[in-house]
């Protein structure tokens, strides 16, 4: 019997797990797919937003507010990727001007300081990003905004509660739950499991699951994002997240750089009906192109990597739902942006819920918080690095393009996750995230993986479903002939 069963293994559920594996509990998260960060939290904009940008008196705003304030001491102890960069929503006439006033008073209501936040002209916007449209007007210049790895931050809070004794079982599916007086009976594809609490934090599908209890209160609505992304370096063009003045759908088609220094462009937004619809399109390449060009007009397509989707599990309520559904059963569902903002103060906010709820929350006195890098920075020559390509060291060179040796794809194999697949050690190490695309190292890596998991090479699947449209290499003439 299990103290608490986690439905999913996205950001949401893994900081729920990680935050549970802080007491004397026993708990079981459940992920369908291959990986964890597999839905959502692998394919998103990784924009730990400011506090201006979610509407006062939501339940979004109070902890997206308060989860952007954590991620600081969060990073220093998991070692995902998270730094404050700063960020410019950009006007263009009155009316951005008008809405942009409104954002910063939005801000000051949900708890932003007034020294992080700033109304500021064309010449001072030019000034800070000298690469910004000189048609720019107006905008809300706002300190408390960063980017953060979403996938390695994912994985981070995974390795760290599976350290601290969370069961996490991967491929297995719920198919249904069994409600009983004072326990369920959760049934997957692979096993039946007896649990006193559920947490649905299921995603996309976290109405289904909801439903399986009888709790059909809301919907999910899937909405698709597309992205350009562009080679790594090339983020350097701007030193912020530039959004644009955002609508009642969409904070717009943003330029950010990424964390390990890639440029980003989009997303755009789509109401879609399969949940798993992960491709992308030209139309809305090109719309996303042409309206991130409003923002940076000399953006170069030459340095374009590859495109990709994700998909944003939005509520029909309108906002986060957060709650005890029915005894022992713990709604978290609609997670869709600032979910990954907000993930560590859901998970405190969870905790709260179980603790009044009647469970008893004992603290660990053996608790470890951290979670050492997979990723190690080098600074090497082009002739170092030829050097080390074929050498017989666990400092060999696997990926050439991202500096990965196979000592990182071996210890990203053995942190107490049972991953085997090329992309799981790609979110993990980035091999096979530069200029090839991997085409160099994908065999490298294929050959690490089935030596140190000691099985046949074909038995190490490439990829989870890809929706990359855009070629491997990329000149101008494939965007000419899209009509750009």
């Amino acid at each position: 019997m299990y103290d608490i069963t986690i439905i999913g293994a996205g950001v949401i559920g893994c900081a729920i797990a990680r935050e549970l594996s802080k007491y004397n509990l026993k708990i079981l998260q459940l992920e369908k797919s291959d990986d964890v960060s597999n839905g959502a939290s692998k394919a998103n904009s990784g924009i730990v937003h400011g506090g201006y940008a979610t509407k006062y008196g939501t339940l979004k705003g109070k902890l997206a507010f308060k989860g952007s304030r954590l991620y600081k001491k969060l990073n220093e102890e998991l070692n995902f990727g998270y730094k404050k960069t700063g960020a410019l929503v950009l006007g263009f006439d009155e009316k951005d001007e008008e809405n942009i006033k409104k954002l910063y008073e939005n801000g000051l209501k949900n708890g932003v300081n007034e020294s992080e936040m700033e109304i500021i002209y064309k010449d001072k916007i030019l000034e800070l990003e000298p690469n910004i449209s000189k048609k720019v007007k107006v905008a809300l210049l706002a300190e408390d905004v960063g980017i953060a790895s979403p996938y390695e931050m994912t994985i981070a809070l995974a390795e760290n509660a599976v350290k601290n004794g969370v069961e996490l079982k991967l491929e297995n599916e719920v198919k249904d739950i069994i409600e009983y007086v004072d326990y369920y009976v959760v049934i997957t594809n692979k096993e039946t499991y007896n649990t006193k609490y559920i947490i649905n934090a299921a995603g996309v599908y976290s109405d289904k699951i909801s439903s399986m209890v009888g709790i059909n209160n809301f919907f999910i609505k899937p909405r698709k994002g597309q992205y350009i992304i562009f080679h790594k370096g090339y983020g350097e063009i701007i030193s912020r997240v530039i959004f644009q003045t955002p609508t009642e759908k969409s904070k717009g088609i943003l330029v950010t750089p990424t964390y390990h220094g890639n440029l980003m462009i989009g997303p755009n937004t789509e109401e879609i009906v399969e949940k798993e619809d992960m491709s992308t399109d030209v139309e809305a390449l090109k719309y996303i192109i042409h309206t991130a060009k409003k923002s940076v007009p000399d953006i170069d397509l030459r340095k374009v990597l590859t495109s990709f989707s994700g998909i944003r599990p939005t509520p029909s309520t309108g906002d986060f739902i957060i709650e005890e559904s029915k005894k022992g059963f713990i709604n978290v569902a609609g997670i869709e942006s600032p979910g990954l903002t907000s993930s560590p103060a859901i998970a405190e906010m969870v905790i709260n819920i179980l603790e009044k709820s009647g469970i008893k929350l004992v603290k660990k006195t053996d608790f470890d918080p951290y979670r050492p890098p997979i990723i190690i920075k080098k600074d090497l020559t082009y002739k170092e690095v030829n050097k080390m390509l074929n050498i017989n060291s666990p400092d060999q060179i696997i990926c050439r393009c991202e500096l990965v040796s196979k000592k990182e794809i071996i210890d990203a194999l053995n942190r107490g996750i049972p991953i085997k697949s090329i992309d799981a050690i790609k979110r993990r190490t980035r091999a096979g995230m530069g200029f090839c695309q991997g085409e160099f190292c994908g065999p490298r890596v294929r050959k690490v993986i089935a030596e140190t998991l000691k099985i046949p090479e074909d038995e190490v699947p490439q990829r989870g479903k890809g929706s990359g449209i855009i070629p491997k290499k990329v000149n101008l003439n494939y965007f000419k002939n899209l009509g750009i």
